[in-house]
């Protein structure tokens, strides 16, 4: 009597498991789990590199031109929030690692601090070169910063 019971339980399972999966296939959802990788974020063993998270760099050069002085940094944490010191001021942006090495650089947050003129031109140059930013590299301790329109923005790393 307990294998008949135990038996006509198992058939009515089965019964309701495929009425799930021909129920959802209906309403065109996928039968079972649904959740998948997002394949624009960059996963680990793809063969690309990931962007090293929880780093900081400081500006070596910018188009060939090697920056003096106090020079600009660049810090991207693993919220995603890069933040730095410009060359005048200090700034805060959203970075994004994208796939295939792209990098996408948010607008910035800027203190509003005055400095002479060919202190706030390099400085400029400097966020223009990080906003327009389009691939990365790392050579080793660099981080090199190709823009959209042919810029090269090599930073080094720092402590």
């Amino acid at each position: 009597m307990n294998a008949l019971r135990l038996a006509t339980c198992l058939v009515a399972l089965a019964a309701v498991s495929g009425a799930h999966a021909q129920s959802a296939a209906t309403l065109g959802r996928p039968a079972g789990p649904t959740r998948q990788v997002d394949n624009k974020v960059p996963q680990p063993g793809e063969g690309g590199k990931i962007f090293p998270l929880n780093s900081a760099w400081v500006a070596v050069s910018l188009n060939g031109k090697p920056f003096t002085g106090e020079r600009p940094s660049f810090r991207l944490d693993d919220q995603l929030r890069a933040t730095g010191f410009s060359g005048c001021n200090t700034y805060a942006t959203a970075a994004y690692p994208l796939r295939e090495q792209g990098l996408a650089v948010g607008p910035f947050a800027l203190t509003k601090k005055s400095c002479d003129k060919s202190t706030m031109a390099l400085e400029q140059a400097f966020l223009v070169a990080l906003r327009s930013s389009g691939k990365w590299d790392i050579q080793g301790r660099n981080l090199i910063i190709q823009t959209q329109n042919g810029g090269r923005l090599i930073l080094e790393r720092s402590l």
